[in-house]
């Protein structure tokens, strides 16, 4: 039975029946109640997926039954692999300890799959709140979520259905692209277009950057060259293979670039290095992230550094008010030289 051919609401029973076991065991681990019926995690991980392939909606009162908190907080983040998801991780755990909250984390590398895998495994452990950080497709987690009585917040990516913390990407591209078409000018004598390099173009926050680096380009009476758009991955061996790519069809690239993360700027100083390109002269850079270490590179570039500690304390306040709206916070950025 699936939902095109279902013809009757589903029921506990029909779920118990799916499942191989009986009425009141579905129905403690739709209420949250599975551990103290000692019903093990694989088995509640199975009726759980089970409930959300028959469309089975979890009644109102499903909420109330949930006799106790369990004062666990989970969260789910897309990488570990650069600082600012790092960030995130380290001041989610330290601001949930100090409300007595145990956080669980779990990396879900970008893939819708894990997403939902991560999700069903954090209500298996009953989890009061579960935070979704950089979901590709965050109101599936919601609708999971939900079924089970469980609140969801978003972070860096919005969502359609439950409260929303990001950073102002549009404004943060904005001034980055001012600055680094600024200091183009300053250097070469010029007004030219920018090359754009990273991220993916369907999600919300390169979409909003892009958006950002269009409108800094028209201020300047300058036309975005459509051809150095690379939105090609957050990955450095993609935008490693976009730089060859591209210098292949153009010689000489532009002397100033738009990298759109430090994982995306890897692969771009890889590609510099390895290609000797650039070997006159460093190009003018910008970069939507932040690390310190970029200091290394020396004076030619701008970063944003994405306000974790703001951001963090938006999403507490909206779990300690207890807040439903679903608004989209967006905290600034902070744009700095780096050097």
């Amino acid at each position: 039975m699936n939902r095109t051919t279902q013809t009757k609401r589903t029921t506990i029973y029909d779920l118990a029946e799916l499942a191989g076991t009986s009425a009141s065991a579905v129905s403690a681990v739709l209420n949250g109640n599975w551990k103290k019926r000692r019903i093990s995690a694989k088995l509640a991980d199975k009726i759980t997926k089970l409930a959300e392939e028959q469309g089975y909606a979890l009644n109102m009162q499903a909420s109330v039954l949930r006799r106790e908190r369990s004062k666990i907080i989970g969260m789910i983040v897309p990488k570990y692999d650069n600082r600012y998801f790092g960030s995130i991780v380290e001041q989610f755990e330290t601001l949930a300890r100090e409300r007595s909250l145990f956080p669980i984390i779990t990396c879900t590398r970008r893939d819708p799959a894990l997403e939902v895998e991560a999700a069903r495994a954090m209500l298996s452990y009953q989890v009061d709140c579960l935070i979704a950080t950089g979901a590709t497709d965050p109101d599936r987690i919601v609708d999971l979520c939900a079924a089970a009585g469980v609140r969801t917040i978003n972070l860096d990516l919005p969502g359609a259905r439950a409260p929303s913390v990001i950073s102002d990407n549009y404004g943060g591209a904005l001034e980055l692209t001012r600055r680094v078409l600024a200091n183009c000018e300053k250097e070469y004598g010029e007004k030219t277009p920018l090359l754009f390099v990273g991220g993916r173009g369907t999600d919300h926050n390169t979409m909003e950057r892009v958006r950002g680096f269009r409108d800094a380009h028209a201020e300047a009476g300058v036309t975005v060259d459509e051809t150095l758009m690379l939105t090609c991955g957050y990955a450095p061996e993609k935008a490693e293979s976009a730089m060859r790519q591209l210098a292949e069809r153009l010689n000489p690239l532009p002397r100033g670039m738009f990298v759109n993360s430090t994982i995306s700027l890897e692969g771009v100083m890889r590609w510099i290095r390895r290609s000797g390109h650039y070997a006159d002269r460093v190009p003018q850079l910008g970069c939507f992230d932040w690390d310190p270490f970029v200091a290394m590179l020396g004076d030619h570039i701008e970063m944003v550094r994405q306000d974790v500690p703001k951001m963090l304390e938006a999403v507490f306040g909206i779990i300690d008010s207890g807040a439903t709206d679903l608004t989209v916070v967006q905290i600034p950025p902070i744009v700095e030289k780096i050097g």
